[in-house]
Formats: C-alpha cells, sequence, structure tokens
C-alpha cells in the first residue's frame, strides 16, 4: 500500500486550540504530512509565538486567533479565510478547557463555560466547515472526545457531558453529511502529557493511579495523538465515519 495515502499536501487544515499541549502535536504532525496548517489560540502572543515557531520548521502556517466560545468570532473567522481564499479541507475541534468541582457546589455559569467550549464549539465551527465543505463535496473533521465520552468520574461533570456529545455529535454529524463526501471521527485521547494536566502529574497518588490504571504503564506524549489525526484526516480513511478511535494506552479497554 503506497504511503500517499497518509499525503496531506495540497491540503488545509484548521486545529482548534493549537497554540500548545494536543493541539499543537497534531498541528505539527500534520504540516509536516504536508498539510497548510492554521493554528488558533485565544492568547494571540502565545498564538504568533506558535506560528513563528512552525514557519521556522519551515511549515506552510497561519494564525487564525478567536475564541471558541464565541459564535460571531468563529463566523467572522470563517468568512475571513472565504476572503482571503482559504479553504478549510481539515477542521480538528480540539480546544477544551476543564473545572472540577462536586456538582453539589458547581455554579451554573461554570457548567456552561465548559459546556460551550468543549460542545458549543464543536458544533458551530463543524457547521461552518461543512457550509463551506458540502459544496465541494469533500472534507474531514475530527472531534476531539475524551475518557470521558464513555466513562464516568466524579467532580468533572460538564466536561463529561460535554465529551459525551461531542461522540454523539460525531454520529449526528456522519448521519447528515456522509452522503456529501465529508468524513467525521473523533478521537479519544487518554491521560495525557500536557500542560493543562501538569497539576494531575505533580500529585503523586494521582501520577500512580493513572500509571497502574493504564495498560501501557505511562501518560501519553501529545505527538502520540498525531499518527491517529493524520489517519483521519487523509484518504486513507474515506471510509470511516462516525467512529470515536482511543489514544489512551488501554484505559478505555480494561477494568
Amino acid at each position: 500500500m503506497s504511503t500517499k495515502l497518509f499525503d496531506l499536501s495540497g491540503k488545509t487544515a484548521m486545529i482548534t486550540g493549537s497554540s500548545r499541549g494536543l493541539g499543537r502535536a497534531m498541528a505539527e504532525g500534520m504540516a509536516a504530512a504536508g498539510a497548510s496548517v492554521i493554528l488558533n489560540g485565544v492568547n494571540e502572543a502565545r498564538l504568533q509565538e506558535a506560528v513563528e515557531e512552525m514557519k521556522a520548521e519551515g511549515y506552510d502556517v497561519i494564525g487564525a486567533p478567536f475564541d471558541v466560545a464565541d459564535e460571531a468570532a468563529i463566523v467572522a473567522a470563517f468568512e475571513k479565510l472565504d476572503a482571503d481564499g482559504v479553504a478549510v479541507d481539515i477542521l480538528v475541534n480540539n480546544a477544551g478547557i476543564q473545572f472540577r468541582k462536586p456538582i453539589v457546589e458547581l455554579e451554573t455559569k461554570d457548567w456552561q463555560k465548559v459546556i460551550d467550549v468543549n460542545l458549543t464549539a464543536v458544533f458551530i465551527c463543524g457547521r461552518e466547515a461543512a457550509k463551506r465543505m458540502i459544496p465541494r463535496g469533500h472534507g474531514k473533521i475530527i472531534n476531539i472526545g475524551s475518557l470521558l465520552s464513555d466513562a464516568a468520574r466524579a467532580t468533572v461533570s460538564p466536561y463529561g457531558a460535554a465529551k459525551g456529545g461531542v461522540r454523539m455529535l460525531t454520529k449526528i454529524m456522519t448521519a447528515e453529511w456522509a452522503s456529501k463526501g465529508i468524513q467525521v471521527n473523533a478521537i479519544g485521547p487518554g491521560y495525557m502529557a500536557t500542560e493543562m494536566n501538569t497539576a494531575l502529574i505533580e500529585n503523586e497518588e494521582f501520577n500512580e493511579w493513572v500509571c497502574k490504571r493504564t495498560p501501557s504503564g505511562r501518560w501519553g506524549q501529545p505527538e502520540e495523538m498525531a499518527g491517529t489525526a493524520i489517519y483521519l484526516a487523509s484518504d486513507a480513511s474515506n471510509y470511516i465515519n462516525g467512529q470515536l478511535i482511543y489514544v489512551d494506552g488501554g484505559m478505555i479497554s480494561v477494568l
């Protein structure tokens, strides 16, 4: 089988929440596979630094600073890309936040913020991308789920509800768009060694639990998301639709 199936040359990929962490790792992987990349983030200084770093590596990359929790900003960002003649072939809905608190102590505003970033943004960004992909007859959308798309854990109710919703939204997008030539799938990362998880990694008890609970015996590294993202973004996955693939060291598979 030719490796050209995994070649992203001539494609443009937008990855939300990609100035660092999992988003940055997937952006680096797609750029290495030949894609032009649109990085996104709310911190413009950090975003620009990421853009310059990737340009220095020889990649074709631009920044799109917008807040995924702001519908008007998302729409404006896609309209600017239209005006600039940039077509998004691949969308990775990666941006996410976490908020840990027991349900009985959780305020509605904090619940809503997590839902807005982790679920509603997937709907809005996906909608705007699909509006443009459907007339072209092709496109790839990759939504980032979680272990919590399938399993529950205390103190993370809005995150778990959002990630469960991402799994079902992926299936519904497939039901509506597969006949239009669009493949929509999801990736469920396990416990990954990112800045977002620094406090958990530094907690000896929690770190030990993760390593013992994960069959691979360790935290995942951000760059280990890249291969699955490239696969789902490439022609190699053209008949894969509506699936959630776990990149979790085997955690979801065992008791």
